[in-house]
């Protein structure tokens, strides 16, 4: 029997069942699990069933269980069903971790008195039988002729059952007499409370079990097998629908946890414009894309929920796997490419700040299956299509969305919950398909400017751009495409950078070090626009820069900088969680916001000051403004230089004396008296002096004789990839034995063959992570201003071979799992490889 042929109400329950966060599978084993048989000691469960409950139980947050009315031993022994699965015998009084129910004294003698009564009871009666539990015992008639079991029944209920401490509990052919109170809806509620299950389902055939489907609520799903009055919402026929059943499930919360199919973060290819960025897969299925600002709720959200989360695939009707996907050179536009089928995507450009519009243009010469699966709010928001001419209208979104797709025939379908659209088409000979998909209005009018001139107009727009750059002799192609990459992270509108493209990528796989990088971090915002300085593009400093004064505009002076802002230069709200998404190969949980926005780091003025000193150097003259906000961020350095802090990694524990953030603080000091020095401004007397302070104060307590190299912070002996700064940055010449031994220390400590980590201490939070590229990066900067050429390009040709087939970098690679972690595109990543690139072209 397949999944078609249960009612279609139980399929739309069993969907939005799966897609719980947590989930309790339990269910009755007599005529649920085993089919009803003469002989109770033959019954045995469906192999099916068995399987479907197994491999529940191994999918994660998912736990199963069977609770039956048997005796916990027996019902061990007859089901033999896995150990994955929990057993409740004695309708709940027994658990298999343990009887809950310990007897006392009084129990004790009352079940001796009730097992002498009903042996009394059934004496010379053919066909009957006891069953005598731990806590209860069982008087069972199925056996036995109609009249003979109903006059032993009466002789029960009439006697024993209305003893005093005795609980009452009538099934199919059997009564059972219980000594403590327990029931099937109590044991559920038990197993609901230890796994915290946020829903659950149970399926039934017995009288016994209707206390169980008493308890269900809310999003919890009760099934009854068989005919009969019940309290189950839903009825199937018999055990064989249950096997369906489970298997149905499982198929659909295995889609949704989505695991097994995660793309590796590093396959993905970002598109960008001038304000939004969506991921592609390798096989061109658009599995993320927030409107209307990169920063906002998903449209589609595949990449962290799988296919119910939402996408937008095309690929060829008889599948095969693409030849290749790249991007146009020297553009955002993205070619996927089968050996009859052509795929363009790209974002259009030069639209209203409301607006998100994709592009997706087919080509070819084979037929094509469009799925269309719009999922607004992380697909928290049901949503109807609607076929109009000219294509389709999304409904039920509070922004309004419509896809133009002239000539294409959908059919719509639904889980219960959301729909998807679908079509096959096939290219005319040379003609193509056109999708577009716009986000901010309900317009499915053709456009005014035809398709070629806007993808013309979208490649231009970052080919004139890529043109103007100049390129190290080294990977210039892969610098190129950093160089983009950083540009594409860019919110053109506000000046704002995103840190990366994503929220919740792992730092681990199936761990829940997943954070949101969506915002403007000033740190890797700074240090992203000085890499594109570096290359020789100023207009994203100047922009970035303006975007900082308007946030030091609504505070009363730089000391009162948070970490991060949003992309318009907001605080942030308060960091939640989208609990009906499994996150990323099953990586949970999905996190939107970042409570770093709250935290102290004393290190983001000197990226920003240095990015000052680079701009005014690259532009030949420094600005009134900019010179202004130096000055008051050396200030807050003097004020607050001393003050421990969160750091670079924002960890989530007591702040600390980092000898990064000193370093950081130096930077912006020694940074500021450079510049007056250049451009003939006011030194503060008080500069040079605590710019001496802060060195000797680094040098005195960042140091450890024991380690042999500066350390993570001035109260412990661990080490940090962020300590190399103190050669990097200049506080120290690199030619001293202390920088060559932290080096040493630091390479020694925290790399592992192709990366390097941050740090290997314990910051509070469970799991491990990835070795980062940032700090790969700085570990090759390292290795050449201490003489070590060879092991720089051997680690940069490492940092290279991470790289995704079209050049993006996420933040972390695992070098044991060879695979990559974090979210994607990274800043960072990409800011060290244009660093590495330019350094070791520079000989």
């Amino acid at each position: 029997m397949t999944a078609e042929a249960l009612p279609a109400e139980l399929r739309r329950a069993i969907v939005q069942l799966a897609r719980t966060p947590r989930l309790l599978v339990a269910c009755d084993y007599d005529g649920t699990l085993a089919p009803i048989v003469a002989n109770p000691e033959d019954a045995r469960p469906l192999p099916e069933s068995v399987g479907a409950l197994r491999s529940l139980a191994g999918l994660h947050e998912t736990t199963t269980a069977v609770i039956s009315g048997r005796a916990l031993r027996d019902l061990a022994t007859l089901s033999r069903l896995p150990s994955e699965v929990h057993l409740v015998g004695s309708h709940g009084s027994e658990f298999d971790v343990g009887f809950v129910h310990a007897l006392d004294a009084d129990a004790r003698a009352l079940h001796r008195r009730l097992e002498a009564e009903l042996e009394l009871i059934v004496d010379g009666h053919e066909g009957v039988g006891l069953e005598s539990k731990p806590a209860s015992i069982a008087v069972h008639v199925r056996r036995a002729e109609p009249s003979v079991g109903e006059r032993v029944l009466d002789a029960v209920r009439g006697g024993p059952s209305t003893w005093a401490g005795v609980q009452v509990t009538e099934g199919k052919a059997v009564i059972e007499l219980a000594v403590v109170q327990t029931d099937k809806g109590h044991a559920l509620d038990v197993l609901r409370h230890r796994v915290s299950a946020t829903a659950a389902v149970f399926v039934g055939d017995d009288v016994t079990d209707e206390k169980a489907f008493a308890r269900l609520t809310g999003p919890d799903v009760g099934i009854k097998v068989g005919d009969g009055e019940s309290l189950a919402e839903y009825h199937i026929d018999d055990t064989v629908d249950v096997a369906t059943v489970l298997a149905f499930l499982l198929e659909e919360r295995r889609a949704w946890l989505h695991g097994d199919q995660a793309v590796p973060i590093e396959r993905l290819t970002m598109l960008a414009n001038e304000r939004s960025v969506a991921l592609l897969t390798p096989d061109a299925r658009l599995n993320w894309l927030c409107h209307p600002e990169p920063d906002s709720a998903a449209v589609f959200a595949d990449l962290l929920g799988g296919p119910a989360a939402g996408h937008f695939s095309i690929k060829p009707e008889h599948g095969s796997l693409p030849l290749g996907q790249r991007y146009v050179p020297g553009t955002m536009i993205v070619e996927t490419r089968w050996s009859r089928l052509l795929v363009t995507d790209y974002l259009d450009h030069d639209l209203a700040s409301h607006r998100t519009d994709l592009v997706r243009r087919i080509s070819g010469s084979t037929n094509a299956v469009i799925t269309f699966a719009p999922r607004p709010e992380f697909g928290q928001v049901p949503v109807r299509l609607l076929r109009e001419r000219g294509g389709l209208r999304i409904v039920g979104t509070s922004d309004p969305m419509v896809l133009r797709s002239p000539g294409v025939d959908w059919e719509i379908t639904s889980d219960g919950l959301q729909e998807t659209a679908t079509a096959v088409v096939r290219p005319r000979e040379g003609a193509s398909i056109l999708l577009e998909l716009r986000c901010g209005t309900d317009d499915l009018s053709e456009a005014t400017l035809g398709e070629a001139e806007r993808r013309a107009r979208a490649g231009a727009y970052w080919s004139d751009w890529a043109a103007t750059l100049t390129l190290p002799a080294v990977e210039p192609d892969l610098v190129m495409r950093s160089a983009l990459t950083l540009k594409g992270l860019v919110h053109h509108e506000t000046g704002a950078i995103m840190a990366a493209a994503t929220t919740s990528l792992p730092e681990e796989l199936g761990g829940i070090r997943n954070w949101d990088y969506r915002y403007c971090w000033l740190r890797d915002a700074a240090l992203t626009a000085q890499a594109l300085v570096s290359v020789g593009s100023l207009g994203e400093a100047e922009a970035y820069l303006g975007w900082v004064h308007g946030v030091l505009a609504t505070l009363p002076g730089p000391e009162r900088l948070h970490p991060l802002y949003t992309l318009q230069g907001t605080m942030l709200g308060a960091e939640a969680v989208i609990d009906t998404l499994p996150g990323y190969a099953g990586s949970r949980p999905v996190r939107v916001g970042n409570l770093a926005n709250q935290q102290v780091q004393l290190d983001v003025f000197g990226p920003v000051v240095d990015l000052v000193v680079q701009l005014a150097a690259a532009r030949g003259a420094l600005t009134d403004p900019d010179w202004a906000m130096v000055q008051a961020m050396a200030e807050a350095v003097a004020r607050r230089w001393h003050e421990p802090d969160h750091g670079i990694w924002e960890e989530r524990h007591a702040p600390r004396h980092h000898v990064y953030s000193k370093v950081m603080c130096w930077v912006t000091l020694d940074r500021a008296v450079r510049l007056a020095e250049v451009y003939g401004r006011q030194v503060d007397p008080s500069w040079p002096v605590l710019r001496d302070t802060i060195s000797n104060d680094v040098l005195k307590h960042g140091w450890s004789d024991e380690s042999q190299s500066f350390t993570t912070a001035y109260d412990g002996d661990d080490l940090d990839a962020a300590s190399l700064h103190v050669g990097l940055s200049g506080l120290i010449d690199p030619a001293d034995d202390r920088f060559q031994a932290t080096v040493t220390a630091i390479e020694a400590e925290l790399r592992s063959g192709s990366t390097v980590y941050r740090y290997r201490r314990d910051d509070g939070l469970p799991g491990d992570e990835g070795g980062f590229h940032l700090c790969a990066a700085w570990m090759i900067e390292a290795y050449l201003l201490t003489g070590r050429r060879t092991e720089a390009e051997e680690l940069f040709a490492q940092m290279v071979d991470a790289a995704g087939p079209t050049g993006l970098l996420p933040e972390e690679y695992d070098p044991i799992a060879e695979r990559s972690l974090g979210n994607h595109p990274q800043a960072y990543s990409h800011l060290g490889l244009i660093r590495c690139a330019q350094l070791l072209a520079a000989r």
